[in-house]
């Protein structure tokens, strides 16, 4: 016989827990394992005020954010939507069936209020990274670095070439005034721009990853036993601003958790000379990577690798047997010989190059060879010697894929490739908050434990 549904309603009171409505293996019931916000209202108190009405709570906003970020809703209003109908979303944010979900708006003014003020995103992602060593997922032998590219939040066609006039307007966006206090704070950041996007002039143009856009850099230092994210950073997608994150993250990591790895793996961008002195000199780890050579010559000619380098009389031999010095006379000023580049020049006397047979594959267009030695030769040498060593052509040269595929999880699994907020600051909030996502999905899926089984 067909059934048929009541028209009335059979129950006027129901006994509901959420709770039990949600599976034991749900990802968001064993990440909540993991989640300890004890800190954040002793650390937000100076930023509320104490009279005037109750604010939303913050562990319910940074619960609502990681939902988003976790399952790749990128869209606020979405997110409170779909909070509002999930059960598992509700549990998670601890909020009941008759209790309300805040307002997308809460949002935007909380991110450029009190978190941004507090540097609230990273607490949280420092407080997970904490987690992450407490269950032994850190090792700290081996750390892997690179950057990967994510479109900004801005048209190809809102653009203009450089230099721009910053003329100050009534109508300036955020993003432009955070962009000149940027460029007042930090150096680096004043750099050459071929295009300058006009929403947000921070970002970067370039067609290093395909069809040209703007782009900015999310850096991960990462652990290899477990590929646990220790650090992220956000950059304008250049080479040396990418490469200028290993300095801010390896001594945040020390800083922060007491630790400093063996060694350091990376692709031949973090191989530049500066880069190398800091790792082998200031924090003595083992650089497991291919040195960014500019001495090599293509046309047949002697490279400076063909020159015998003597450490004692501080001179290289070139393959004539003669002598290439740093000064071939006497000063009555002793000279340093360092240029602004953090180089040496080493010259061959003339009167050496001009009657030398081997003159043609030395210098043929010049009166005498110079050779430019770094003065972070020595870490170059080692970085040189490693790539040679079968610990490096065996395991680190795989090794350091890992973070390649955190890239890839973070883009396909969670849908991550474009930001939805403007400005430098606005990115790293985002990385921190994609990478607090990452790790704890990959704390709950290898230190999660089953609830417990009612008696």
């Amino acid at each position: 016989m067909m059934g048929e549904l009541p028209p009335e309603q059979n129950t006027l009171f129901y006994d509901f827990c959420l709770e039990q409505h949600i599976p034991n293996n749900h990802l968001l019931r064993k990440i909540n394992q993991f989640l300890d916000f004890s800190e954040i209202r002793k650390y937000l108190h100076c930023y509320y005020s104490h009279t005037g009405r109750p604010s939303i709570d913050p562990e319910l906003m940074i619960r609502m954010l990681l939902i988003g970020y976790c399952y790749g809703i990128r869209s606020e209003r979405r997110l409170c939507e779909e909070i509002t109908f999930n059960l598992a979303y509700r549990c998670f944010c601890r909020l009941g069936l008759e209790d309300a979900v805040p307002d997308h708006s809460t949002f935007s003014k909380n991110r450029h209020g009190r978190f941004r003020e507090s540097d609230l995103l990273r607490l949280v992602f420092d407080t997970v990274v904490t987690r992450c060593i407490e269950e032994g997922l850190v090792k700290g032998e081996g750390f892997a670095i690179d950057a990967s590219f994510i479109r900004a939040d801005v048209s190809r066609q809102t653009y203009e070439h450089s230099p721009v006039d910053w003329t100050p307007s009534k109508i300036q966006s955020r993003p432009v005034k955070e962009y000149l206090d940027k460029l007042d704070q930090v150096d680096s950041l004043n750099r050459v721009q071929k295009s300058v996007s006009l929403t947000d002039p921070m970002a970067q143009w370039t067609g290093a990853k395909g069809p040209a856009n703007f782009f900015y850099s999310t850096n991960y230092l990462i652990d290899i036993d477990n590929n646990v994210i220790m650090d992220v950073e956000a950059s304008p997608s250049t080479h040396a601003l990418e490469v200028a994150t290993t300095r801010t993250m390896v001594e945040r990591v020390e800083a922060n958790y007491g630790i400093v790895p063996r060694k350091l793996m990376g692709d031949t961008a973090y191989g530049a000379a500066a880069n190398l002195g800091f790792l082998v000199e200031e924090k003595q780890i083992e650089p497991h990577v291919p040195v960014w050579e500019k001495s090599i010559r293509r046309d047949g000619t002697f490279s400076s690798s063909d020159f015998h380098w003597d450490e004692a009389n501080d001179e290289y031999q070139c393959p004539a047997d003669k002598k290439v010095r740093r000064h071939n006379r006497n000063y009555k000023i002793p000279r340093s010989g360092i240029t602004k580049a953090n180089t040496i020049i080493y010259h061959a006397k003339k009167a050496d190059c001009d009657h030398c047979p081997l003159k043609a594959q030395c210098c043929p267009n010049t009166p005498s060879r110079k050779i430019t030695r770094s003065v972070h030769e020595k870490a170059r040498d080692l970085a040189r010697a490693i790539v040679e060593t079968d610990e490096y052509q065996n395991r680190s040269v795989k090794e350091r894929k890992k973070v390649e595929m955190m890239f890839a999880h973070m883009k396909r699994h969670l849908g991550f490739d474009r930001l939805r907020l403007r400005g430098i600051d606005s990115a790293n909030d985002e990385f921190l908050l994609v990478a607090t996502a990452q790790n704890l999905r990959r704390l709950a899926t290898l230190c999660a434990q089953p609830p417990p089984q009612p008696g």
